[in-house]
């Protein structure tokens, strides 16, 4: 069983309709207590770091997500989620993170449009969750990205200059794009991820 975290950032019905076209059950959780009966969890997000986080420390789940990755099940950061899972984000200031991961996230630094929006290449690294997958395109919209040691990346992306797109530590994944939105390549993400 699959839990989405509901934190009330993020467009939840696209993640939704993904796990139903890869035939696989997945439930909408915003009790913080629930979490510990699932196997996996997704943490998606759109919006401002500051927001979620504020969101997340309100009702208790920041302590659960924290709980939930402790007991090594495995654990998907999306887009804003991803973010989540770093020790801080510069946007609007500095604001704690969930620290699951060492590093941060700060704005593009680039003369090109930001937010970054649109269908970009990943360039992967050997990982479980691109097993039949090759340098996958995605859908990305965002205007910061996380900054972190190499040794946690799994995938990086080029806009004007190559950013941290993918990472994992242990059982703990994230994703800059959005596998929900990316048709084939994104469910092949989340399929493989299901079967983890």
């Amino acid at each position: 069983m699959i839990a989405i975290i509901d934190y009330n950032m993020g467009n939840l019905a696209s993640v939704i309709n993904a796990f139903d076209k890869i035939a696989v059950k997945a439930e909408v959780v915003s009790e913080p207590s629930k979490l510990r009966d699932y196997d996996k969890i997704i943490l998606p997000g759109v919006g401002a770091f500051a927001d979620a986080m504020q969101h997340l420390n309100s009702n208790g789940m920041k302590e659960a997500i924290l709980e939930f990755a402790k007991s090594g099940k495995y654990m998907l950061g999306i887009c804003l989620g991803m973010q989540l899972l770093f020790e801080k984000s510069q946007e609007f200031g500095h604001t704690q993170g969930l620290c699951l991961i060492e590093g941060e996230v700060d704005y593009f630094r680039t003369s090109l449009k930001v937010p970054h929006m649109g269908w970009n290449k990943m360039f992967t690294k050997t990982n479980p969750l691109f097993e039949g997958l090759k340098d996958p395109y995605l859908y990305f919209v965002h205007s910061l990205h996380a900054v972190c040691d190499d040794q946690y990346v799994i995938g990086y992306t080029h806009y004007d200059y190559q950013f941290v797109s993918a990472v994992n530590k242990d059982n703990i994944f994230g994703f800059q794009p959005h596998p929900e939105k990316s048709h084939d390549s994104g469910l092949q993400i989340l399929s493989n991820f299901v079967r983890l």
